[in-house]
């Protein structure tokens, strides 16, 4: 199954996302490239809005937001109701955050990681299932009531 990705950045972020765009040919997803589309500064927090109503209004199955550090657009995506955006620096947390946390985006510091790194990064998020179970219990406590 094709999965639908989008990708989203700042100015901090775009060099990086250009190059997981370019390296993401390779796998099975669709790109939904939500910008920025040059390294001109811009506020990190409206292209972490812009991927979270992406995800949420279900025109793309994934996202990945990218600013210097990562913490930024993960904590702009996280005010959304219904999205978990886990900021990754190892393949590992991400596909954890897939297994565990049922995210469903993932955030880097293209500040933070290489290329190489990053792209190793988003194929375990890609690659990652939630496992349900155990972990349903903790997700219904998420998001504030």
């Amino acid at each position: 199954m094709t999965i639908r990705l989008a990708l989203a950045s700042d100015h901090g972020g775009f060099a990086l996302k250009q190059t997981l765009k370019t390296s993401l040919g390779t796998l099975d997803v669709d790109i939904v490239d939500l910008g920025v589309n040059t390294a001109d500064a811009v506020d990190y927090p409206e292209k972490a809005h812009d991927l979270s109503e992406t995800i949420l209004s279900k025109k793309a199955d994934l996202g990945v937001l990218i600013c210097g550090t990562g913490i930024g657009v993960s904590i702009a995506a996280n005010r959304h109701p219904g999205i978990r955006a886990a900021l990754c620096t190892d393949p590992f947390m991400a596909r954890m955050s897939r297994a565990h946390n049922d995210a469903n985006i993932l955030c880097l510091g293209g500040r933070v990681v290489g290329p190489g790194l990053a792209l190793e990064i988003v194929s375990a998020f890609l690659e990652g299932a939630y496992e349900g179970g155990r972990h349903a219990r903790r997700l219904e406590k998420i998001d504030l009531k």
